[in-house]
C-alpha cells in the first residue's frame, strides 16, 4: 500500500492532482500558513463557497471548488490544537485523514495532496503526526482502491525527511 503514497516538499497550491487538502480552521474562512496560501492561490471564489459552508468541525471535511488552483477540488479539514495530548488529539487528527479521504470517495477523485495538518500554528508534535498520517493512510487505501496515489506535501525539509521516516516504518511493519 506504501506505493501509492508519496511524501515530497513542496507548494500544495502549485500540484496537478485531483485534490489538494487544505489545514483549515473552523470557520473555514482563511488564515495563515497552508489555509492562507490555498485561499490565496484559489481566489476570492473559494471565500464566497467557504461562507456556504458555515465552518466545520476539528476532526470533520467539507469539500469546495479548487478554482484558480491546479487541483479541481480543495477539501478543508480542521486540525486539532495540539494541548499536550490527552484532549483526543491523536484521534481528532486521525479523523481529518479519514474524513477527507472519505469526501474523495465520494467525489471520484483519484488523487489528492495532503499538508501536514496541524503542524504549524496548531503545534502537534511532527514526528507523531506523520505516524497519523501515515497509518491513516495506509489504513484507508488497504480498503479502499479507487484512490491511485496519496500526496503528503511538506513546507520544510526537516517535516519532509520526518514524514518519509513514518512511511518508511509503515512500509517496514506491512513487510512483516
Amino acid at each position: 500500500m506504501t506505493d501509492k503514497i508519496t511524501v515530497i516538499q513542496g507548494d500544495i497550491t502549485q500540484l496537478q492532482v485531483d485534490a489538494i487538502v487544505n489545514a483549515a480552521n473552523n470557520s473555514l474562512l482563511g488564515g495563515g500558513g497552508v489555509d492562507g496560501a490555498i485561499h490565496r492561490a484559489a481566489g476570492s471564489q473559494l471565500l464566497a463557497e467557504c461562507r456556504q459552508l458555515r465552518g466545520c468541525a476539528t476532526g470533520a471535511a467539507k469539500i469546495t471548488q479548487g478554482y484558480n488552483l491546479p487541483a479541481k477540488w480543495v477539501i478543508h479539514t480542521v486540525g486539532p490544537v495540539w494541548e499536550g495530548g490527552d484532549r483526543g488529539e491523536d484521534e481528532l487528527l486521525a479523523s481529518c485523514y479519514r474524513s477527507s479521504l472519505t469526501l474523495a470517495v465520494q467525489h471520484g477523485i483519484k488523487t489528492i495532496a495532503f499538508p501536514a495538518i496541524s503542524t504549524g500554528v496548531y503545534r502537534f508534535p511532527i514526528d507523531r503526526a506523520a505516524q497519523i498520517a501515515v497509518r491513516e493512510v495506509q489504513a484507508f487505501l488497504s480498503t479502499n482502491d479507487s484512490i491511485s496515489q496519496v500526496i503528503l506535501v511538506c513546507f520544510s525539509q526537516s517535516t519532509c525527511d520526518r514524514f518519509l521516516k513514518a512511511l518508511q516504518q509503515v512500509g517496514e511493519t506491512s513487510l512483516n
